[in-house]
């Protein structure tokens, strides 16, 4: 296969592996509220963390010791496909009825096989460019950022199409269906995938080896330790705005100020949110200049600064008048993005040796989107609660900004603990292979 063959597949697959989740990321709080789950969202947002704790770690040993990864990486969007678009019947099924409980179930098991995919399509084009003699760090962020285009045309497809009723699909169940078909054609695809290595168990492997949990031998390295506890809660911030955004940004449609109400905006939450993403697709091009010129530990900060921009422009926005600070942090949101967890990826599979590579990934997964994302959903969803929800119930208009302000505040703390604790690598220091 020639390099531009090569890149082309690599292409495809990052395109169809974002477009499954941009269907219903930043939009299912929206049609979870329009079902009565409103104080649920942040439990369904945290299931995603829950199931990233283990299931990539599990599916990264099937692809470094039992079956190739991009068999692994089919099976996963297979599966969560097939699960997925039983969410949408289910949901079609029970009409105004939506039971908690059956909703949940059905999105817990596909969350649970896609999570694994994010970092197995990481470690299969890793690998496949390798195998093509290619440099990752610096062909990889060009292929990457198809996967946020992919994601974009998701995000604009379930936003401007609409049901037989008139809904868009940003509101509906429509947008389940619409990431299920995706996932069964990316498992069909990924099959076709050049053939990924694996290093069979060997005789005389401990238990250990065997199931693959030498990627945790990496918090031996004092550095990497603190990478991954930073990782961690950073990782609590990744998904506050896909779980609360679109509901916050709709909100607005009931302000008595028509200015607000019929503002462009608050009527097309998922179209302005995808700014965020054309942003992204931009910064994924300057990973590689900025991590060869600042180093790991200043791409990391400037991501951490941003998320606390990305936040505070949100508390003191509104789709109206102040349109431009909704913008401005849907602008760097692209930088909070990519140069935490792209550059984080990308830093992973440096520092790691092939034995444990995909693993490692999965370790990486486990504490960003994994207990990061857990503790950050179920955190978020009670400041809302308390904030937004409360007083709404109690007939007292809700807080939205406060709740942004206090999300800001964390990422600030984050930041200047991250400044002080954490030192930049060395060049010359060699990968750790356990």
């Amino acid at each position: 296969m020639k390099k531009s063959e090569t890149t082309l597949r690599l292409i495809v697959m990052n395109f169809l592996q974002y477009a499954i989740w941009g269907a219903y990321l930043t939009s299912m709080g929206s049609y979870l509220a329009n079902a009565g789950l409103a104080t649920k969202i942040g439990i369904f947002f945290a299931m995603q963390g829950i199931v990233s704790i283990f299931m990539p770690a599990l599916m990264g040993i099937l692809a470094d010791k039992v079956m190739p990864a991009q068999k692994v990486l089919s099976m996963c969007h297979g599966l969560a496909g097939i699960f997925m678009i039983g969410v949408f019947y289910y949901a079609m099924s029970a009409a105004g009825h939506v039971n908690f409980g059956t909703l949940f179930t059905l999105y817990g098991l596909s969350v649970a096989f896609y999570m694994p995919t994010i970092a197995i399509s990481n470690s299969v084009a890793y690998s496949i460019l390798e195998s093509k003699g290619m440099d990752p760090e610096k062909d990889f962020p060009p292929i990457r950022v198809f996967g946020t285009i992919g994601f974009i045309c998701s995000m604009l497809f379930v936003n401007f199409m609409r049901d037989g009723s008139g809904v868009q699909f940003q509101h509906t169940y429509h947008q389940f269906l619409t990431s299920g078909i995706l996932g069964i054609v990316l498992c069909i695809y990924a099959f076709t995938l050049p053939n990924i290595p694996f290093k069979k168990k060997e005789d005389g492997q401990g238990l250990i080896d065997a199931l693959g949990l030498k990627a945790f031998t990496l918090f031996k390295d004092r550095q990497m330790a603190i990478f991954f506890i930073f990782s961690m809660l950073l990782g609590a911030a990744l998904q506050i705005t896909n779980g609360f955004a679109n509901t916050f940004i709709t909100s607005f449609t009931d302000s008595p100020d028509p200015a607000l109400s019929a503002s462009w905006g608050a009527r097309n939450a998922n179209a302005l949110i995808s700014i965020s993403q054309c942003s992204e697709t931009v910064c994924i091009l300057f990973i590689p200049f900025f991590l060869k010129k600042f180093g790991i530990k200043r791409v990391m900060l400037i991501s951490m600064f941003c998320w606390v921009l990305r936040f505070g422009l949100f508390g003191a926005g509104n789709p109206g008048p102040g349109v431009w600070m909704f913008v401005l942090s849907m602008l760097v949101y692209g930088m909070a993005f990519d140069f935490f967890n792209i550059s984080g990826s990308l830093y992973v599979n440096k520092r790691t040796g092939e034995g444990i590579r995909s693993s490692a990934q999965g370790l990486f997964m486990l504490m960003t989107n994994g207990l990061g994302a857990t503790i950050g959903t179920l955190g978020a969803q009670q400041v809302v609660n308390h904030f937004v929800y409360g007083p709404v119930a109690a007939g007292q208009p809700g807080s939205w900004s406060t709740a942004w302000y206090i999300f800001a505040g964390y990422a600030l703390v984050i930041a200047i603990l991250f400044m002080i604790l954490f030192k930049e690598p060395e060049t010359h220091k060699t990968a750790i292979h356990e």
